[in-house]
């Protein structure tokens, strides 16, 4: 199926010529002393604080990324991105739950962090995990190490993330992830630079730091339409792929080879409240961000499954439908929000069903439709019609039930008025997406790390924590 486009080619070339000249010639933020000594060694210039980056060096810092990365999980699964195809990870970093059974949210506890990468890791349209919740009580600097440390013990599938700020957390990172098997150009981690175009002086360390552990970049830039960046959604994207493109090339400098995922988070901005707005313009910009990450040969990982719904009402159906659908149908190589609710505040257990099965329906979407002589089904037509005229006990129609023609759902309502009344009980969606979560929080068993692998564990984050502590 050819991939949905937004952009005509020269729409995208112009937009790549557009961000060479933003950073060539207007330049990044940029102020962190041995991380310019690299960049001004390598033939960048200096313009007031901004570093200004020749477009060769751009380019031939593109050329030498590894750029179909492959993640691993414990259970021996290789995810290989951008080899064309679709994986899907949840939210990462949520503060609340919504719970779907009482109406009402409350701020995630140790529980819910350990519970959601545990339910992620039964749901089969999950194929990669960031740790979900924000633990109560961790301080800023140990978050992300604190999130990662307990997802690796409750899950066997890949482990994406999490997003870092400090370069200390991916010296840490890798040394869990080796705990468990994992190399270092196995994994990923993501910051996010400050909008507009600025490379704050921790985030500059910790793009040395990953670089020279060898993960995988999967760099968040987060512009705002209308206030970190231009109102436009093209102009944005140009921001947002400067953005990209800037730790990529300090990176390329350090270690020639090593692994990035090209990601775009660009929201924007809801006029009338000041929030973001995660209406279709989202799903809009996300499949042009595919189309600009496909011009530079990257796997592409941006938003899916996003909503400004605090429910599982119509609005959180028909938001992140449309943004899944349109990037999954341009191309993307990942889509992210499994679970999302509230812009990226809140999450649901819930919503974790849900979208694992919009994810089966998402796939159906790209697996398109075929003309060969086998689904035209001519032969087919004419034994039926010299028959008794009926398809239901056609072997062809049990062959192509069984391959996947019809996306079946075990959540959706597809009976007729009087059985859902009478013997469903008007459950909805939602209710047989609530009882799902909680039977399998009841049931599922997550085989356990050895004890010597979570004693491990829990010596690398306490050695983390007295380091955090020495440089207060």
């Amino acid at each position: 199926m050819e991939p949905l486009k937004f952009l005509s080619d020269a729409d995208v070339q112009a937009m790549h010529e557009a961000t060479l000249k933003v950073m060539s010639e207007i330049g990044i933020i940029w102020t962190h002393k041995p991380s310019l000594d690299i960049l001004l060694q390598a033939g960048c210039k200096m313009k007031d604080n901004r570093v200004l980056m020749p477009p060769d060096l751009v380019m031939d810092s593109v050329a030498k990324a590894n750029k179909r990365p492959k993640i691993r999980g414990r259970n021996g699964t290789v995810n290989e991105l951008g080899g064309g195809n679709l994986f899907f990870h949840n939210l990462g970093g949520a503060r609340d739950v919504f719970d779907a059974r009482t109406g009402t949210h409350h701020t995630a506890t140790t529980e819910d962090c350990v519970n959601a990468v545990r339910l992620l890791d039964a749901l089969p349209n999950c194929n990669n995990i960031t740790p979900f919740f924000t633990p109560p009580d961790v301080e800023n600097e140990m978050m992300a190490l604190h999130m990662f440390r307990h997802a690796l013990s409750n899950t066997t599938k890949p482990v994406q993330g999490p997003g870092i700020q400090f370069g200390h957390e991916a010296k840490y990172a890798v040394e869990m992830a080796k705990v468990i098997g994992i190399e270092p150009h196995e994994i990923t981690l993501s910051l996010s630079p400050v909008s507009p175009l600025t490379m704050h002086d921790i985030a500059a360390q910790a793009i040395m730091d990953m670089a020279e552990a060898g993960v995988i970049h999967a760099n968040l830039p987060a512009p705002t339409g209308g206030a970190t960046s231009p109102m436009t959604i093209t102009g944005s994207l140009v921001q947002q792929n400067a953005e990209t493109l800037a730790p990529l090339v300090l990176a390329q400098i350090l270690n020639p080879g090593c692994g990035v995922v090209y990601c775009g988070r660009l929201g924007l901005l809801e006029p009338r409240t000041g929030l973001i707005w995660g209406g279709v313009e989202l799903g809009i910009s996300s499949a042009a961000t595919v189309q600009l990450g496909h011009y530079y040969g990257f796997a592409v990982n941006v938003y899916g499954f996003s909503t400004n719904a605090h429910t599982l009402d119509a609005q959180n159906a028909f938001e992140r439908g449309l943004n899944a659908s349109l990037p999954a149908l341009a191309g993307a190589d990942e889509l992210s929000g499994i679970g999302e609710m509230e812009a990226g505040v809140m999450g649901s257990f819930a919503q974790m069903v849900l979208d694992n099965e919009l994810a089966k329906s998402i796939h159906r979407q790209r697996q398109g439709l075929s003309a060969d002589a086998e689904h035209l089904a001519v032969e087919v037509i004419g034994n039926v019609m010299d028959s008794n005229r009926n398809y239901l006990a056609s072997k062809h129609t049990l062959k192509h039930l069984r391959a996947g023609e019809m996306a079946l759902t075990k959540l959706a309502e597809r009976n007729s008025w009087d059985t859902w009344e009478d013997k469903m009980g008007r459950k909805q969606m939602a209710d047989h997406a609530t009882d799902e979560a909680e039977r399998i929080l009841r049931e599922h068993t997550v085989p356990p790390l050895e004890p010597a692998q979570e004693a491990e564990l829990n010596r690398i984050l306490a050695a983390a924590e007295r380091e955090t502590v020495k440089k207060k």
